[in-house]
């Protein structure tokens, strides 16, 4: 086999190792254009588990590399004049020069042909039968066949440059300096003795202002000097190519053209955040070889290398992405208490969360527990330091919560002409026992034309009403929780099949006229909505005010307007679905007009004690539709006109959205809102564990946490989650208080049983024959 490999970095070099070893009669060549010994840059890191991969795939490199690395366990955060140790992380440090000629001299025992200062070129190698483009992050073999690859590049906006330094360090540190210009962050870690990386970051804004645009290499380290003269402790600056950029998000639709493969950067990007495009890079190295291992032709095994490789790449690109972007909006969590900004740090990327971070660093969390405390008792709260976040007390107006776990608001599509029956009763009855503080109820609906589906309960007659309360009363007299009803109008997106029958899909028969804010269809195929008048938009807001009150009849203790998801008052918001030219159309001030309208409408018939909220679709997921500007415009509106709270959702306005889908997708937006906007927010979406939701909370990226489909399926999870926090102080009907006990007992003995396993499933420590400078000799 005759395998040519362009470019000589970690990702070319380690699978030309690989092949070499265990196939011994393969020609394999690496071509690179820099010389043996140039790199820019100053080190690379890896994890435990990275050196753990690289000892399974290759004993002698790895030995190479671990002889030459400096070892550590914690983090440190300095900020805000605080530091902040966390262990229990365990990464190395290795110049990439070290790394390179390591793998260099590995190679050529092997027999791999190096070439040096060369430039190469695909059709270099006409009798290859595999040519490997390991070209990096500017590769020229991906640029110069883009429409089989098709790349995206998004070129994030912060401002980077790879420094270096002589001091000393013994954990991987951050630094975080506000100046008159702005905030200056470093990324530090030492990567052999008497040599460290400091990779400088901030913000576009900042940058102007220190006037870095203008400086060259050597003047921008003088600066920066200055910036970090505390932290430096005496030590120059270093460079070497240490010009400043953008960071580019790389993706790819296909890595593979015929015989050709993409390989490390040059298919895929992950930000120097979390350190992944060298362990990135290596990893794709041993997914192909073992790609090849498992036989087949050619074709055959770089079809099994993008198949087998595709979602490991994408998790860990998601984590770096999300990663970056924290620091982007660094400024967004400045104000919080250094504990909980560091813990922010920590938990940036959604790798490390609650609970990981409590068997690392259990006296961090503690900290980070007390400190949450501290802040809800000085907004008058009875909170208590013992319990997470999850479990401490919230407070709406006269609306006091027991805990900030939410039953999402779920369409049941099973009432019958607007009446809620025997199934919502059981619904939101075992859910209210459950142990949650507050559930809100499915939309429900203004009038027989405001439903999205026949199924769709309602609140606009006297039977509705008697049911709703009979719900009411009996969540108010079984437990702790509150009730929000949730009102809206379906607007285009009515006159619907049931969602298993076809969700948002037009019904085949019996049909009711709809209206929206422009007459554009969901579907091309669904019925065309009637733009709204002005006297349709004065009868709807009175139905709305009817059911209001309604509700307080009921003995709701809470009040949502639904402006999301493409309904009614959503589309008088989003551009994509508002295309009058009257008052209510055009810049966001505009298209807020009426739902504000129908708003102060409902405040106005509301209890005053009683909170409201409105939920609201952040992003369309579509080009064109909502902007971050105009979804900060309507959290601050709707506050300003006496909203207590902002529900956080996202898309659904269009058939069209391209959602981007994961863990938590939609809390970035709630963290935008609350810190940006100062508005109470609630958060959903894709959030499945109690170890989530207290990670969000303890980093302030929303004040309630909101969970559907764990709902749907465990109508007690709110006590069990307190059992396995051991928070015994949690609401339970008489009738099954033998059950907490025996819940309570037993996850006793399953937290530490369940602790030893992940004790034992980390990865082993991997001692340095050069660790890192001891921490006396750091300070």
């Amino acid at each position: 086999m005759r395998i040519a490999v362009i470019g000589g970095g970690p990702a070319g070099l380690y699978f030309a190792i690989l092949m070499k070893r265990d196939r011994p009669e393969a020609r394999v060549t690496v071509v690179e254009r820099n010389r043996a010994d140039d790199t820019c840059g100053f080190g690379v890191v890896f994890s435990d588990q990275t050196l753990e991969a690289f000892e399974k795939a290759d004993p002698p490199s790895y030995r190479a590399i671990t002889e030459a690395f400096a070892y550590w366990d914690d983090i440190e955060i300095h900020a805000k004049g605080a530091v902040h140790r966390i262990g229990g992380n365990g990464f190395c440090g290795c110049s990439r020069r070290t790394l390179l000629l390591a793998l260099q001299e590995r190679a050529r025992q092997l027999g791999v042909e190096l070439q040096f200062r060369r430039d190469a070129t695909p059709e270099d190698f006409p009798e290859a039968d595999l040519i490997v483009a390991a070209d990096g992050i500017n590769s020229a073999v991906r640029t110069r066949f883009a429409d089989r690859f098709v790349p995206a590049v998004d070129l994030r906006p912060n401002r980077f440059a790879w420094m270096g330094s002589t001091r000393p360090f013994d954990a991987f540190t951050f630094f975080f300096r506000e100046r008159p210009e702005g905030i200056f962050i470093a990324h530090c870690y030492q990567y052999e003795a008497d040599a460290s990386t400091w990779v400088m970051e901030t913000d576009p804004e900042t940058f102007a202002r220190a006037g870095l645009d203008r400086m060259d290499e050597r003047e921008s380290a003088r600066f920066l000097e200055g910036v970090f003269a505390e932290e430096l402790r005496g030590h120059r600056l270093l460079t070497n190519r240490s010009h400043w950029r953008q960071f580019p998000m790389i993706r790819c639709e296909r890595w593979v053209k015929d015989n050709v493969v993409l390989l490390g950067d040059a298919k895929a990007s992950a930000h120097f955040s979390i350190g992944s495009g060298t362990k990135l890079a290596m990893e794709d190295a041993i997914a192909l070889h073992g790609a090849f291992m498992a036989g087949g032709d050619v074709a055959t095994c770089l079809a099994r290398f993008e198949a087998g490789r595709r979602e490991e790449v994408e998790r860990t690109q998601h984590a770096a992405d999300v990663s970056l972007v924290w620091f982007e909006h660094v400024k967004r969590f400045w104000h919080m208490h250094p504990t909980r900004f560091a813990f922010g740090v920590m938990t940036r990327s959604k790798a490390i969360t609650w609970d990981n971070l409590s068997l690392r660093a259990p006296a961090f969390v503690e900290e980070t527990q007390r400190v949450f405390a501290e802040e809800a008792r000085a907004a008058g709260l009875s909170a208590d330091p013992a319990r997470p976040p999850l479990f401490q007390p919230f407070q709406l107006r006269g609306m006091a919560l027991a805990n900030r776990v939410v039953v999402s608001p779920m369409c049941m599509y099973s009432a019958k002409d607007g009446v809620p029956g025997d199934w919502h009763l059981v619904h939101y009855g075992a859910r209210a026992v459950g142990g949650a503080g507050l559930i809100f109820t499915e939309m429900t609906d203004i009038s027989p034309e405001a439903r999205i589906t026949p199924g769709c309960a309602g609140l606009w007659n006297d039977e509705q009403e008697a049911a709703w309360r009979r719900i009411v009363e009996f969540v108010h007299a079984h437990g702790e929780a509150r009730i929000c009803l949730q009102l809206g109008h379906a607007g285009r997106k009515g006159s619907t099949r049931l969602m298993w029958e076809g969700i948002d899909q037009p019904l085949e028969s019996g049909n009711w006229p709809i209206v929206s804010a422009s007459p554009i269809p969901y579907f091309p195929h669904s019925q065309v909505p009637r733009e709204m008048t002005r006297a349709e938009m004065d009868a709807v807001k009175e139905d709305f005010v009817q059911a209001a009150r309604r509700a307080i009849r009921c003995g709701f203790d809470m009040l949502e307007l639904h402006c999301a998801h493409g309904y009614l008052l959503a589309s008088f918001l989003s551009p994509l679905t508002n295309r009058r030219t009257d008052e209510y159309g055009g810049p966001v001030e505009n298209r807020l007009r009426y739902p504000l309208e129908v708003f102060d409408a409902l405040r106005a018939a509301w209890p005053e004690d009683r909170p409201m909220s409105v939920r609201i679709s952040a992003t369309d997921w579509a080009d064109g539709g909502i902007s971050d500007e105009d979804t900060l415009a309507i959290a601050r509106a709707f506050a300003a006109h006496g909203c207590d709270l902002i529900d956080v959702s996202t898309g659904q306005t269009v058939a069209d959205s391209a959602p981007v889908y994961g863990r938590m997708f939609q809390v970035p937006w709630s963290d935008m809102i609350r810190n940006e906007a100062g508005v109470a927010t609630m958060c959903v979406g894709n959030i499945t564990s109690a170890d989530q939701a207290n990670t969000i909370l303890a980093t302030g990226r929303a004040d309630l946490v909101a969970l559907a489909r764990p709902h749907l399926t465990n109508p007690s999870f709110t006590l069990q989650a307190a059992a396995q926090y051991g928070v015994a102080e949690v609401a339970c009907p008489p009738q099954y208080l033998w059950g907490k006990d025996a819940l309570m007992r037993n996850a006793a003995r399953e937290r530490e049983e369940m602790r030893e396993l992940r004790l034992k499933a980390r990865p082993k420590i991997h001692a340095a024959a050069l660790p890192a400078v001891p921490k006396a000799a750091a300070e």
